[in-house]
């Protein structure tokens, strides 16, 4: 399927397709299917699962909208589908209770399965802005991560960038769990 054919985006509206992201497994598969399509069996080996799972998942993912079927070939008698992201970006509704911990619970468990003795840039920092800095800072870090996705070259190993700017609880506010 060329590139060009790919819808730049694709807006996730349904109940269905919110729970289909937020699994792991099936952001994993995700991530392999980002770059180029993959059978089935492709998938099980990259994201380390049994080929029927892998199969599940994908079926989920698809019955969502999320992956579809870009070319299919047959292998001795067997119709071999290769699966592909339905869009190059997933946005996601605005989040609701607990939204912003579904993206970073993946982003933490793919650092964590991440290779030990990689490269890693992994930093926090606690910031003192003015609400226009803060909004530049956000502005900056979006269009930093627009910019290198756009260089992305599906030949290159896989890097993700997480990032998270926001205002934390205050003390009291903290505080206020804790009293219980």
């Amino acid at each position: 399927m060329p590139a060009d054919d790919v819808p730049e985006t694709f807006h996730v509206t349904t109940d269905e397709q919110l729970r289909a992201v937020s699994n792991l497994t099936r952001h994993r598969i995700m991530a392999v299917l980002r770059f180029e399509p993959a059978t089935i069996t492709q998938i099980a080996e990259r994201v380390g699962l049994a080929k029927g799972s892998s199969s599940y998942h994908v079926r989920l993912l698809e019955r969502a909208g999320l992956v579809k079927v870009v070319r299919t070939r047959k292998v001795r008698g067997v119709t071999e589908r290769y699966y592909a992201m339905a869009a190059r970006a997933i946005v996601l509704p605005d989040t609701g209770e607990g939204g912003p911990d579904v993206l970073m619970r993946h982003a933490v468990a793919d650092l964590e399965a991440a290779p030990a003795d990689g490269e890693r840039h992994v930093r926090m920092a606690h910031l003192r802005l003015t609400e226009k800095q803060f909004a530049e800072l956000g502005a900056r870090l979006q269009a930093l991560a627009d910019e290198y996705r756009e260089l992305s070259d599906p030949s290159l190993p896989d890097a993700s960038l997480v990032f998270a700017l926001f205002h934390p609880a205050s003390r009291e506010q903290a505080g206020e769990g804790d009293a219980k």
